[in-house]
């Protein structure tokens, strides 16, 4: 996503404790075949390098999306280690960047 097509998306999920938390989506990437979003706190500015960005699997169901937690460490690791390493990826046809 472009910065001038980037509209900004607020996603409301319920937390741990039953509360209801928002979130900001920032991205949203393709590893090995599935969706994942990147979301920050709607409260926190995506510019402070300490604010906690928050990874979640992404499942389509009709026409909605779905928020999951990744339970699994290992693809959660996955995910993080790509993510981590994308700032070096400068193939445009890889599937590590969501393409609208």
């Amino acid at each position: 996503m472009t910065d001038e097509n980037k509209e900004l998306q607020i996603i409301k999920t319920v937390g741990e404790n039953g509360e209801e938390i928002e979130l900001k989506l920032l991205d949203i990437v393709n590893v090995n075949d599935r969706d994942y979003a990147l979301l920050l706190p709607a409260d926190e500015d995506e510019d402070d390098e300490e604010a906690e960005v928050v990874l979640m699997r992404m499942k389509q169901e009709n026409d909605e999306y779905l928020f999951e937690t990744i339970e699994d460490d290992e693809e959660f690791d996955t995910v993080a280690k790509i993510l981590s390493d994308e700032d070096e990826c400068e193939d445009e046809s890889c599937s590590c960047h969501y393409k609208d």
